[in-house]
């Protein structure tokens, strides 16, 4: 963990998964405070909105956190320029291949990149392109998922890749003794959001947060592709009355579609604007019935609202003793 530390700038190498409006400038500055790493999460933020949430992040804290930015964010650029001006450190990219230009934009800035992996192939591709470091986020996460669980990525890619890059490993991660394992495998470090969902610095709904606490894993479910046209990425969250509305309104998109009354690219833009508005209902108006409650497999073991700083410590204190007690072994 000392490598991803000191690639960082932070205590710990525990990262703060970027949780559209839940990893904005409270949460981010109570992880970094705390001796993680925090990161806002960009999302649809206009550049105007993102300005004003680095400035104000930085006004809490004056430890280091990183912005993440989405791919395919049609203001891509003007965003990175606006995270040069505030000299941000580490900005992560996420939701597909970096377009073309945007590495060098970033690395211009003086910023470290950090991108997502959910392939070996696509891993060794990122590395050959200049990247910093990548994330590798197993199907256990909440929100967007890949096909493949954290235990196997984590398996098949650090022996390939660790040496090159620093890899922090998500999806899943819940207690200490899980970080002590991929830490031993050859991970630098890890993210966690589902954990920090219920930390008392966090502005999510106190019905958002109540459903953390009462769900179990099996609670949060990935959700199901209808239509082969609309390649939607999967999204875990909770199983509630929105589930069925998603899976509603995918009929109705692939229903115009037929009539041909939507092209596709506008079809798929559509669904994945219902996401981020059925996030917000949940999050911030508390309508965890309707709304999306995007929640990792690891909410199982989110028990209590607590500070950040406390998430933490339990996290490095249980891998600590992981640690020890297999070093005890050996000895």
């Amino acid at each position: 963990m000392a490598r991803g530390a000191a690639f960082l700038g932070s205590k710990v190498a525990i990262l703060g998964g970027a949780m559209s409006w839940v990893s904005e400038r409270h949460l981010v500055a109570a992880i970094s405070d705390a001796g993680g790493f925090g990161v806002i999460a960009c999302g649809a933020m206009t550049t105007a909105l993102l300005d004003r949430e680095i400035a104000e992040t930085r006004a809490r804290t004056d430890r280091p956190f990183g912005v993440n930015l989405i791919t395919m964010h049609p203001d891509l650029l003007a965003l990175i320029e606006v995270c040069g001006r505030h000299r941000v450190g580490h900005v992560v990219l996420a939701g597909g291949l970096p377009p073309k230009g945007s590495l060098d934009a970033i690395k211009a800035t003086g910023a470290k990149v950090i991108c997502f992996a959910p392939a070996l192939a696509l891993a060794r591709k990122l590395i050959r392109s200049g990247v910093d470091a990548l994330v590798i986020e197993g199907m256990e996460a909440g929100g967007h998922i890949g096909p493949v669980s954290t235990g196997v990525l984590a398996q098949e890619m650090l022996p390939e890749i660790a040496e090159q890059v620093p890899v922090f490993v998500a999806g899943g991660i819940g207690r200490g003794e899980a970080i002590a394992g991929y830490l031993e495998m050859g991970a630098a470090g890890v993210q966690l959001g589902t954990r920090f969902v219920c930390a008392s610095e966090s502005i999510a709904h106190a019905n958002f947060k109540r459903a953390f606490i009462r769900a179990s894993a099996r609670d949060a479910v990935a959700s199901v592709q209808l239509d082969p046209r609309l390649p939607v990425i999967p999204v875990r969250a909770l199983r509630n009355a929105g589930n069925e509305r998603f899976t509603a309104k995918q009929r109705e998109v692939a229903g115009r579609l037929d009539e041909a009354g939507v092209a596709l690219a506008e079809a798929q833009l559509e669904i994945e604007h219902y996401w981020a508005g059925a996030l917000r209902r949940a999050v911030i108006d508390g309508d965890v019935e309707h709304g999306s409650v995007m929640a990792g497999q690891s909410v199982g073991m989110v028990r209590q609202e607590e500070p950040a700083a406390a998430i933490v410590a339990e996290l490095v204190t249980q891998a600590a003793a992981a640690l020890g007690r297999r070093g005890g072994a050996a000895a």
